[in-house]
């Protein structure tokens, strides 16, 4: 059925480029043929095109409005799914399918026959969609040290959501967080530029490794891969006290230093293209830097991708939001911003940026270098060639190989921060044999709260009904000997676990959800009934604590009552190999990639300071276990 879906479109596809030819007289377009240099292909396309033909390919807007007739009647070149929108609840591989298609179709209807590029948050795996293969998050990655896991789980997360006929993903997040104040500081790698500069090797993972020729220049391998996107250009994780979208106060220097050195390997490895942030640098909008977006990035670093807004980037770049967006669109474009996320009021966008051209405040070769990078992409990662979803992929989403692959990104992701009390004998690895096992905390038995923000919806969601997974308790379960008896409680009374007769107590607590400016948090306190959990577990049975988080948190008031203590992050759907590391079969081999403060008071404190860096655990730390076979 699957080929002869795809014949049919293929038809379809060959019939519209027959019309197209017919439309433009003089036989074949240069563009068309796959067979010619890219920039003749680019140059022949470019001089076909009407200025509202142009301005639609700048032009990307949300999926709820992108209709046919939107598509084809405004030439849009590219569609988004924002956090958590999806063409239905729980939507199968199918229905997105049937969705890009549709879309497909209408751009390829017009005159030009120029396809979409459809892109979507694949943050932490295929994020937005039902029974995607979730991945821990950034913070997680960066605590393994491991490029290569990296550059597999960017081979699998390009896989899932090009079963879904997507080809374009808002991912990887190359931040470099200084302050874990921020709410985004689990989508960075580390506080240390050169864990983030190591990872960004997941590029070519979602990309395909970029041949000789290639490397430097925007590059995708064929329809097994996706184009990615480093972002947020750039200083997203400098700002002051961690406030999202915020001022980053540091000079140039210090600039080049920590925030920039990411985007030399981006660059290096042939990303297609670049989010711009919406904090500004000393004062200014990123999304209005002309210094730090031409100058630098396309003049200096040679990026020959397109650049991106963020979500209303534009609209931002003046407080309050969109009170004069005629000024925001002229000093985005005339920054450098190749394609807009605008994403609803297109028509507005459109209207303004057209007058913008007409009266010569933006010229004409202005939005020739926005279209020219456009099309570079395009063209590169084969879009004319294969402009719909291929059917043959479907099986790719949450396959069992995925999952495998989550949950030893999981196991590799864990520090292990404490392993008995002074004088004691280790608590860890734990036997699979023993009597009766506590469980407890508000994280043990919720996939949402392991998987964090950024899954299903924007914000995240607690529960179980989410997605498919495995909660760090159905791990447990699976893993220890069927002798043993697990009992769960979420928040047990002290007479609950005294009269209990537990040989040991695993206690999973942590942060509910959350993303991006939800999520900024100036107290850092292991939000409740945690702490009362731990104090009634922890001094009543010899007990393990594992931390949920997207960030260290606030743990000295309890580490000497706790007897081992776990940071396991944002680990995902893969619950089972948190079990996997507690109970031997694999070791403890991972490292801080964030330091770990004993007080808010000393934030921002990172690896590296000059003075007053006293941590509680220094970046770096992580004890080490032997799988006990």
């Amino acid at each position: 059925m699957g080929h002869v879906w795809r014949c049919a479109h293929l038809l379809l596809y060959c019939c519209l480029l027959l019309s197209t030819a017919g439309v433009q007289g003089s036989g074949y377009p240069k563009y068309k043929d796959p067979k010619q240099p890219l920039n003749t292909r680019i140059d022949d396309l470019l001089s076909r095109m009407s200025l509202a033909e142009k301005i639609g390919q700048m032009s990307q807007i949300e999926r709820s409005v992108a209709t046919p007739d939107v598509i084809k009647n405004n030439y849009i070149g590219s569609v988004l799914s924002g956090g958590g929108s999806v063409p239905a609840p729980q939507a199968t591989v199918q229905e997105w399918a049937s969705m890009v298609t549709e879309m497909q179709k209408a751009a390829l209807s017009t005159p030009l026959g120029i396809p979409i590029i459809y892109g979507i948050d694949a943050v932490h795996g295929h994020n937005n969609v039902y029974k995607a293969t979730i991945f821990p998050h950034n913070i997680g990655l960066g605590a393994t040290r491991d490029p290569e896991l990296a550059k597999k789980i960017g081979s699998a997360v390009a896989l899932e959501v090009r079963a879904t006929g997507i080809p374009y993903i808002f991912a990887p997040c190359v931040a470099v967080c200084r302050d874990p104040r921020w709410g985004r500081c689990y989508e960075s790698f580390s506080e240390d530029p050169k864990v983030v500069q190591m990872m960004t090797q997941i590029i070519p993972g979602f990309q395909g490794e970029a041949p000789p020729s290639s490397r430097g220049r925007p590059y995708v391998a064929g329809t097994r891969n996706v184009a990615a996107c480093a972002k947020h250009y750039v200083g997203d994780g400098g700002t002051n006290k961690g406030i999202n979208e915020n001022n980053t106060i540091i000079d140039f220097n210090g600039l080049l230093h920590i925030h920039m050195p990411p985007y030399y390997n981006a660059v290096i490895n042939s990303v297609s293209t670049i989010m711009v942030s919406y904090s500004s640098w000393n004062g200014v909008k990123m999304h209005a830097n002309h210094f730090l977006v031409t100058d630098f990035l396309k003049n200096k670093l040679k990026f020959r991708g397109f650049v991106i807004s963020d979500w209303q980037g534009l609209d931002r770049i003046t407080s309050p939001a969109g009170s004069d967006y005629h000024l925001s669109i002229k000093l985005g474009v005339l920054a450098g911003i190749d394609m807009i996320m605008i994403p609803f009021n297109y028509t507005d966008f459109i209207g303004n940026l057209t007058s913008l051209v007409h009266d010569n405040t933006i010229p004409m070769s202005r939005i020739d270098d926005a279209v020219r990078r456009i099309l570079r992409v395009k063209f590169t990662m084969g879009l004319f060639e294969n402009p719909f979803p291929d059917p043959s992929l479907a099986g790719e989403l949450g396959k069992q190989e995925h999952r495998d692959l989550a949950r030893e990104a999981v196991r590799k992701s864990l520090v292990l921060l404490k392993n008995g009390k002074y004088g004691e004998k280790p608590l860890l690895p734990l036997p699979k044999k023993c009597g009766k096992i506590l469980v407890a905390g508000s994280h043990a038995d919720n996939l949402g709260n392991q998987c964090g923000g950024w899954t299903i919806t924007w914000q995240g969601l607690q529960g179980n009904n989410l997605t498919a997974g495995t909660t760090i308790l159905e791990g447990i379960k699976s893993t220890v000997d069927g002798s043993a008896q697990v009992v769960y409680s979420e928040e047990p009374s002290p007479d609950f676990v005294q009269k209990g007769g537990f040989n040991y107590a695993i206690v999973v607590v942590g942060e509910p959800p959350y993303a991006e400016t939800q999520g900024d948090n100036l107290n850092l306190t292991i939000p409740a009934p945690g702490p009362s959990v731990i104090e009634t577990v922890c001094s009543n049975v010899k007990c393990i604590v594992v931390l949920i988080s997207g960030r260290p948190l606030v743990i000295e008031p309890y580490i000497n009552k706790i007897d081992a203590f776990v940071a396991a992050w944002l680990p995902g759907t893969e619950g089972k190999g948190v079990a996997d590391v507690l109970f031997g079969d694999y070791g403890f081999t991972g490292k801080l990639s964030r330091t770990w403060f004993k007080s808010v008071d000393q934030l921002p404190m990172n690896v590296g300071d000059p003075h007053n860096y006293n941590p509680l655990f220094p970046f770096g730390f992580g004890l080490e276990t032997h799988p006990s076979y």
